[in-house]
């Protein structure tokens, strides 16, 4: 699981540059939840992957190694990226070797990267996505807080609920009917203790996207957005907004002032995936 403050700190040079990446693709296997595991499949280890922040104009060189205990050759599509397959037909890498992708990002926005290698859809079920911010010149607004999450599902072998060692089920994830719905890897791993923290005054700014098939009507119950940049796009913000939907495959931007102290839920707001399925997360 991502701890959602691996937040990289805003970049604050203000010409282009080249920023270098290593990725490592892992096929680990990591507790769903309590008295239960799953094989996930990932990029440097975490669900998500690690988030990457560059700058509008700068290059990216991305060095992609999968590791030698993979069973399965990988890749990476990152949709900041301009090109044929966004990286992936150069990025096509079997278990012990490596490849190096060089791109000049475009566009400002917050963009989804995955795996694409086929199976496409099973790679992404594993666990192989994140995010990439390419900041617009001069940057965003500063902030006191940023956080990173992503929704995403686990189609499993077994009911919810179920305890010992679980496995992707191919029927259930072409289905679409998730047995799990969760931020960062894990159902409801985002709460109690291992919540999001921040002060009361603090202006808060959380990077949200979603590495799975369902799309997010995300939502902080007892909070409206001041800010949302919706599908990733930083230029032009949407005020006063209580729920944002994200697409699969999108992310979005969303800024909020928490005013009162207290424990603040984070949901899909599609609710039987909060109380059934494990999307929640506490703040």
């Amino acid at each position: 699981m991502k701890r959602p403050e691996e937040v990289p700190a805003p970049i604050d040079r203000t010409s282009p540059a080249t920023v270098r990446v290593d990725l490592e693709t892992k096929e680990v296997v990591g507790v769903a939840a309590d008295g239960t595991t799953f094989p996930y499949w990932t990029f440097n280890g975490t669900v998500p992957g690690p988030f990457i922040r560059a700058r509008v104009g700068d290059t990216l060189e991305l060095h992609m190694k999968n590791s030698a205990g993979s069973a399965w050759p990988h890749s990476i599509d990152l949709h900041a990226v301009t090109g044929p397959g966004g990286g992936a037909t150069v990025t096509q890498t079997p278990p012990g070797q490596e490849t190096m992708l060089r791109a000049k990002l475009l566009s400002p926005g917050l963009y989804v990267y995955h795996c694409a290698t086929a199976p496409v859809h099973m790679h992404v079920a594993m666990g192989m996505y994140g995010l990439i911010l390419v900041e617009p010149e001069g940057g965003l607004p500063a902030v006191d807080r940023e956080f990173y999450l992503m929704q995403g599902e686990l189609y499993t072998n077994k009911p919810a609920g179920t305890k010992g060692a679980l496995a992707y089920d191919a029927a259930k994830a072409t289905a679409e009917h998730p047995d799990h719905v969760v931020f960062n890897g894990k159902p409801a791993g985002l709460t109690e203790a291992n919540a999001l923290k921040a002060k009361v005054g603090e202006r808060i700014r959380i990077y949200v996207g979603v590495g799975g098939f369902l799309p997010s009507s995300f939502h902080v119950i007892g909070e409206i957005f001041d800010r949302v940049y919706p599908e990733g796009g930083l230029l032009d913000p949407v005020r006063s907004v209580q729920t944002t939907l994200i697409p699969a495959g999108g992310a979005a931007v969303v800024e909020f002032t928490a005013e009162v102290p207290g424990r603040y839920i984070i949901v899909d707001h599609a609710l039987p995936r909060v109380f059934d399925k494990g999307a929640v997360a506490h703040l």
